[in-house]
């Protein structure tokens, strides 16, 4: 198979370059900086400059592709200013509607385009179990997931098999969540965030990188993915847990205020919570590598 993506240096993007080239399959990079992508991602790729969202990708990168992941996106884990919000924003919208306006003009189009949401979509939702099915809410992810869904989804007109996957909290040695928390954690610092009742729906990197590929690869999957364990577990739950694997306590709570003051509206990520389950990768008997809380934090040498 002949895979297309963006995105591919990011935490997820590098687990499944190495899963693809493992499995022999061709890998084609689109990005900002070709030099640090190729020392990041190594040799067995291809790799090609876009500007995302400035321009259309090149066409003869993504000629005679049989799928293209779309992983692009500016981070959200910096304070949220008005300016970073706008990144944000245009970062996954308009780097997608530039993809797809490129797809457009393919003679040999793709089979299939995997694009990337967040669970974040569906808003605060307390202890309610949500499913793809469940409604959206309104804030200012939401709107960035909803828009960034429409741009994906416009690559149907081109005959295209669109899969989105709703990603959770990605867990990772290397990355994501747990590098963040693991220096607190170890001074023996860590413990509950606010009141620590708030659900994590969480996700192994390798289980989600997995996940992108059986999109691309099971013709029968299309839509919206739920790309989280089937275990979400309490905010609570997961620091004591993680305090265990590590061997240290997990018993100094962060307060909400302090969390909020230090923050801002980017708090919510950390203080709201939605107990997500992936109804519809489970109904394709997706296998998940780490399918517990316990399995995925184990996984990883601390």
């Amino acid at each position: 198979m002949r895979v297309v993506i963006t995105g591919a240096t990011g935490f997820v993007g590098q687990v499944i370059v190495k899963q693809l080239v493992a499995a022999g399959d061709e890998v084609i990079v689109l990005t900002r900086n070709v030099a640090k992508a190729a020392i990041t991602l190594g040799s067995s790729c291809r790799y090609y400059q876009w500007d995302d969202g400035e321009s259309l990708p090149p066409l003869e990168a993504l000629e005679g592709s049989d799928g293209i992941i779309n992983l692009m996106g500016e981070t959200i884990s910096k304070r949220w200013s008005e300016p970073q919000k706008t990144k944000i924003y245009n970062s996954r919208i308009n780097g997608t509607r530039k993809l797809v306006e490129a797809i457009d003009k393919l003679q040999h189009k793709p089979k299939v385009l995997v694009s990337t949401s967040a669970i974040g979509i569906y808003g605060n939702r307390g202890p309610e179990e949500i499913n793809e099915s469940s409604s959206l809410a309104n804030d200012f992810l939401a709107k960035v997931c909803k828009d960034w869904e429409d741009e994906a989804n416009k690559a149907q007109n081109c005959g295209v098999r669109v899969v989105i996957i709703r990603v959770g909290i990605v867990l990772g040695r290397k990355g994501g969540a747990l590098a963040k928390m693991l220096p607190i954690f170890k001074l023996g610092a860590g413990g509950p965030l606010g009141s620590g009742n708030q659900y994590m729906s969480w996700i192994h990197v390798k289980d989600l990188a997995s996940m992108y590929i059986e999109a691309a690869n099971n013709n029968e999957l299309k839509g919206v993915f739920n790309g989280t364990s089937p275990y979400p577990s309490t905010n609570s739950e997961f620091t004591k847990l993680l305090g265990k694997t590590i061997g240290r306590p997990a018993f100094m709570p962060a307060p909400s205020f302090a969390i909020k003051l230090a923050l801002g509206e980017m708090s919510q990520l950390l203080l709201e919570g939605q107990k997500v389950l992936p109804e519809k990768f489970k109904a394709a008997k997706f296998r998940y590598r780490y399918a517990t809380l316990e399995m995925a934090l184990k996984e990883n040498e601390y």
